[in-house]
């Protein structure tokens, strides 16, 4: 890259992810991983929410997965099946292990597995193109499975939603 503003800013945000943590973001400084998971759930959801009405249905989707994906990894740490340092990069080994650990059944796990292979992937690579229904269901799918674990969890209280 030659261009001078490209590489400045790309030294400024690398030296931003390097300094001491000021002015984070509300609700997410605190210390157990569970309640981080847990919370930026919370936060991708209400993302989603205002970009929905936006229009940006590529983005609603894409942070709908997500929140179910945190909504998922906080109950495995919170219930103890996951340590907090372990990282599950399979999204398909991820809904597995919540029904793993009777989160939900197995057909429920590989359902969402499916709806992530088959969708995700098309509508992120825009090998598809996305539409106000589908992101409305995803954003309405988010929403149902974060509440269930959430009331379903001992911390339900901790939810900023």
């Amino acid at each position: 890259m030659k261009n001078e503003s490209v590489l400045n800013a790309l030294e400024a945000a690398e030296r931003s992810f390097e300094q001491a943590p000021q002015n984070v973001e509300d609700g997410l400084d605190v210390d157990e991983a569970e309640l981080v998971q847990l919370r930026r759930a919370c936060r991708l959801l209400a993302a989603a929410s205002r970009l929905l009405d936006d229009g940006y249905y590529t983005v609603v989707i894409e942070s709908s997965f997500v929140a179910i994906e945190r909504t998922i990894q906080f109950r495995l740490i919170h219930d103890g099946a996951m340590d907090a340092a372990e990282v599950i990069s399979s999204h398909r080994r991820l809904y597995q292990r919540g029904a793993e650990i009777g989160l939900y059944d197995d057909a429920f796990g590989e359902r969402l597995a499916a709806l992530w292979n088959q969708n995700r992937t098309k509508t992120y690579y825009r090998l598809g193109i996305a539409t106000e229904s589908q992101a409305q269901a995803m954003h309405e799918l988010a929403t149902d499975v974060h509440q269930d674990l959430v009331n379903a969890s001992q911390v339900r209280h901790e939810c900023l939603c």
